[in-house]
Formats: structure tokens, sequence, C-alpha cells
């Protein structure tokens, strides 16, 4: 078996594949297999997802389960958010937030913490509010929100067992309508970032660390506008054209813009389902720090800009707020998130990632789960209070450590071979 995470940078070292089509068929799998970790849509730049033996979810019974008196609907885990969302909307119903990218699987996305952006709006985890999960003996076990160590369980890294079935919370369905500004001054996002923050229901400052900040995108939800979207926003002016973040790419490939209202899950994400994502042949990374560090984080990495633009494709600042999920790298704490999303360069990208860490340091930054980063264990665990607890939870679940591999005890565990991740490629 030869297979790739999706940015081609991740060769995975299992030597099988499993596509089982039932729960009892992936239970007898799980149970059997000596190591074993869920590939999912790919859509990871490290090895997280790597494993002697992978199994897929996409065969697995998957139909959408609608509960709504209690405000959820359940879905099969290996669905992406571009096919869970319409069969939402044509129910009348909704998500409370998107990532940038549809094409991301639900169970891979909420394992990692990934999110979208929003003051108020926590990443898509926080909108758990169940999960089926078989453990390493083949035991099939439901948790509900507000049982013990459910809070431990949703951001499981894939290591607590393979999460089969997702409870979402949902909402009517609502519209979203979007608009790129260009030419924001970093003095302005410097002086108003609050306000520039808080400007729309969920907002980007895309930027190339040059002499201005960049474009910044702005999601309004249509019910919540009070009045006419401005034309000038901080100093920065409405683009009167369609427009991707990274240049030279093509703006066709991003969702509606320009003020034109639509449904939630047309806009909230930056990218459409029917177009290859992003750059395409990139690699990508992503630190989530206290907010309240933001104007200082910015104004550090600015002064590593000389090093950073030969490699970038473009970078991406967002707000999320906090949660109690334990290892969400937004618990207790609300988040500003710098994403970078580089040219495929793994040598030369891991040789600035050590100088990025070190800038960002002061700062607790907590790396994304599912993108490339060189911090190890015990760096990365003395910044989740309840590491502890999750480990103690991961000795319950999986006492055999079925669900261990390479990534897990480098990052987490403290027990695993830095080198050997780092030398085949830092994958969801």
């Amino acid at each position: 078996m030869r297979e790739r995470n999706w940015a081609g940078n991740v060769v995975y070292g299992a030597r099988r594949l499993h596509r089982p089509t039932s729960i009892e068929a992936l239970q007898e799998l799980v149970a059997a297999a000596p190591r074993i970790r869920v590939l999912g849509s790919r859509h990871s730049f490290n090895t997280i997802a790597d494993s002697s033996e992978l199994v897929s979810l996409r065969l697995l019974p998957s139909e959408l389960d609608l509960d709504r008196a209690a405000g959820t609907a359940s879905c099969g885990a290996g669905l992406t958010y571009g096919e869970l969302a319409p069969q939402l909307h044509a129910e009348g119903l909704a998500l409370a937030n998107l990532g940038s990218l549809p094409h991301i699987s639900v169970g891979g996305s909420v394992a990692t913490a990934t999110h979208g952006s929003g003051d108020r709006n926590g990443n898509l985890a926080t909108a758990v509010a169940g999960l089926e999960l078989v453990t390493s003996t083949g035991e099939l076990i439901a948790f509900r929100r507000g049982d013990a160590d459910f809070n431990g369980l949703v951001v499981g890294l894939g290591a607590l067992g393979v999460v089969t079935r997702i409870t979402l919370d949902v909402e009517p369905a609502y519209e979203i309508s979007q608009r790129v500004y260009e030419n924001l001054s970093w003095q302005s996002l410097d002086t108003h970032f609050d306000e520039i923050t808080a400007a729309g229901y969920s907002v980007s400052v895309f930027t190339r660390w040059d002499d201005l900040a960049g474009q910044l995108w702005v999601k309004r939800r249509v019910h919540d506008v009070a009045a006419p979207e401005p034309d000038e926003l901080f100093g920065a002016r409405a683009a009167t054209r369609q427009r991707n973040p990274i240049a030279g790419g093509d703006p066709d490939g991003c969702t509606l813009q320009l003020g034109t209202a639509g449904p939630w899950h047309e806009r909230l994400p930056h990218f459409r389902l029917e177009f290859r994502p992003s750059a395409g042949a990139e690699l990508q990374s992503e630190y989530l720090l206290p907010r309240r560090h933001a104007r200082a984080a910015i104004e550090a990495l600015r002064r590593l800009a000389p090093r950073i633009q030969p490699l970038l494709h473009i970078a991406e600042i967002r707000t999320v707020a906090a949660d109690e999920l334990w290892m969400s790298p937004q618990y207790g704490r609300d988040t500003v998130a710098i994403h970078f999303t580089w040219h495929r360069d793994q040598r030369r990208v891991e040789q600035l990632l050590s100088a990025l860490e070190d800038v960002l340091a002061p700062f607790a930054p907590r790396p994304h789960w599912g993108k490339l980063f060189l911090a190890e264990a015990p760096a990365i665990t003395a910044r989740y209070e309840r590491f502890a607890d999750f480990a103690g939870l991961l000795a319950r679940l999986d006492p055999r450590g079925a669900f261990h591999n390479d990534w897990l005890e480098t990052r987490l565990l403290g027990t695993g071979g830095g080198p050997e991740i780092v030398s085949r490629g830092c994958g969801r």
C-alpha cells in the first residue's frame, strides 16, 4: 500500500487500508489489529493518522438522523462537511460554523479541533453533543455531553478509539453575506484589533507579512446586519470583484463575495467544494495563542517576515472562542489563530519553524494538531492543563496501545522517535 495525504508530503507506512461496510465488521477488525488508526479526508500535514494498519469509514452507514426537539443531528463520522451541510440545509437546519474547507471529514475535524473564525464561535468540536466509539476491544460505546470524561473524548486525536457517529448541535438555517476589504494597514489592525474581529460573524485577515496587513474577509449573518455593509472598513476598501486570498489563485474557487447573501454553507468556508482548495501543492502550519497576546505575537512575526515570505503562499489571522474540551488548543482561553500556507518545501519549512516557534514561545502557543510543527512532549503537554486526565482516559480506553503511533508517542507521550517523523514527513 502506498497511500499519501492530500498534500503529498506524507506517505503512510500502513501495510493495509481496510474499508469495512458495517459496524460489526469494524469492531472485529479493530479488536484483532495490533495497531490501527482511522484515515479520514487526508487533509493533514503530519503523521497523526499513520499506523501499521489504517481503516476508512467511507463505506459505513452514514445516514442523517435528526432530533428537532433536542436541536441535534447525528451522522457518520466519515462524512465530509461538504456532504453533510447540504443535507442539513435541505431540512432547514444549519451548523453554527464551518472551517475554511468543506472538503474535510467531520470525524477528523472534530478529533483535531479544526476551527473556523469568530469571536464568539468555538472550534468545530464544540458543536459535538454525542459520539459513538469503538474501543480497542471492539466494544461500541455511546457518550453524551454531560457524561463523565466527555470533554476529554471529543478532541481525541484518534487515540481513544474509532469514532463512528457524531451528534452535532444544529439551529435554524440562516444566510451569510461576505465582503472582502483590501489594503488593511498594520496600524489599523493594531489599533482596532478587537473592533476588526468583531466586525462580522466570522472575520479573517489574510497577509503576506509585507508593508500592508492585506485582505480583510468579513462574513455577516444577514439578520445581524442592521445597516448596509460599508464600502470602507478601518481604512480598507471593499473589493469590487471576486478575490482569492492567494496571489494568482483562481477567485472562482472561492465562495461568493461582494456582499451577495447566500446559504450558510456556501459562504462560511473560504473555498468551494467543487474546486481544489487553497494553493494545492502546499504545506500548512498553525499556532493558537491566548487572544491577549495577539498584538505582540503579530509584531514579533512581522520582524521575522524576511525569512517567512520566501516560503509563504499566504497567512491567515483568525479568532476562536474558549472551550472546555481537554485537548482543544482553545481550552480555557479565547484564542488568536495564526495560520501559514507554505510552499511545498518541507526541509526549508521545518528549518523556519524552528525559528518561528522560538519567536512565539513567550506567548504559550498550542499548534494545530493536524498541521506541521516541531514541538514535542513535554513542551506541548505542559500547555494543556488537563493532559494528565487525557492520558488516564487513554490508558483506560486503550490499555494495549492499539491506537498509538509514532506521532502520538513523540508529540504527547514522550516515548517516540522524533527523527523518524521528521524524515518521513510531518497526515487527518
